[in-house]
């Protein structure tokens, strides 16, 4: 490994682990606050936290064992942190699944944070028709499954509304038998969203968090083109390699 990226993968872990692994559900509201955003589960070719490991710690392996103790409770958390509004959840970041902190989610939010800002936006007829349907309130997983008819179309048009930041996990509702179903919900009846966009801001938190981010990094984590990645990192002073280690 080069001598830079030793140091930034350093820096990184510096940044990223806490001191004691998280817990609770309100240590990890407070580890997503702290840097903005989170993946659940750490993945290749990513330059941002994981939950996981603030859990687990750096070299823990997720499900290498089944789903254990650390296993269930970030899974859980994913559903739980919106419900008591400490994070925002959904497939965002890398198109994985994905915690916002509020503060960052209304830099990114693209609406006036109303349920009718679906109607604003280029999106497939099956996913307006899921954001209609949250109009009147939560609905589960399957029941919004059923509305569009066809798995793989759902899971199109559901990442289409994660992307636009649109809906989020809101908690869990029983079965009759097997998990309990996640229920989703529209994100501005969860959330004060709308109206306070600012990417410039969201690339900063970013870099913040990135330490040393490139237009591209950027561009693959938010979804952004490339061009624009490019522009709204512009003027955002970060850490360079030669003070990592400081």
């Amino acid at each position: 490994m080069a001598e830079d990226d030793l140091a930034l993968r350093q820096a990184r872990g510096r940044l990223w682990l806490p001191r004691r692994p998280v817990t609770t559900l309100k240590q990890a509201g407070a580890y997503v606050a702290r840097h903005g955003l989170a993946l659940l589960f750490p993945a290749p070719g990513t330059v941002v936290p994981s939950l996981w490991e603030a859990v687990a710690g750096e070299d823990a392996v997720p499900f290498a064992t089944g789903m254990e103790e650390n296993e269930t409770r970030v899974w859980t958390w994913k559903d739980e942190l919106p419900k008591v509004g400490l994070a925002w959840s959904g497939k965002f970041l890398y198109r994985r699944a994905s915690l916002l902190a509020p503060e960052l989610l209304a830099l990114l939010y693209p609406g006036a944070g109303e349920p009718t800002d679906h109607h604003d936006l280029e999106l497939s007829r099956d996913a307006h028709d899921l954001a209609e349907a949250l109009v009147p309130g939560p609905l589960p997983t399957a029941t919004l499954r059923q509305l569009v008819g066809d798995k793989g179309r759902y899971e199109k048009a559901i990442a289409e509304l994660h992307r636009n930041l649109l809906v989020t996990s809101a908690g869990t509702t029983e079965q009759r038998s097997g998990w309990p179903a996640v229920l989703v919900d529209l994100t501005c009846r969860m959330f004060d969203v709308g109206g306070r966009a600012a990417p410039a801001a969201a690339a900063a938190r970013f870099a913040r968090t990135a330490i040393s981010a490139t237009p591209r990094d950027l561009a693959r984590a938010y979804g952004w083109p490339l061009h624009r990645a490019d522009h709204e990192l512009r003027g955002v002073d970060t850490p360079t390699t030669r003070n990592l280690s400081s």
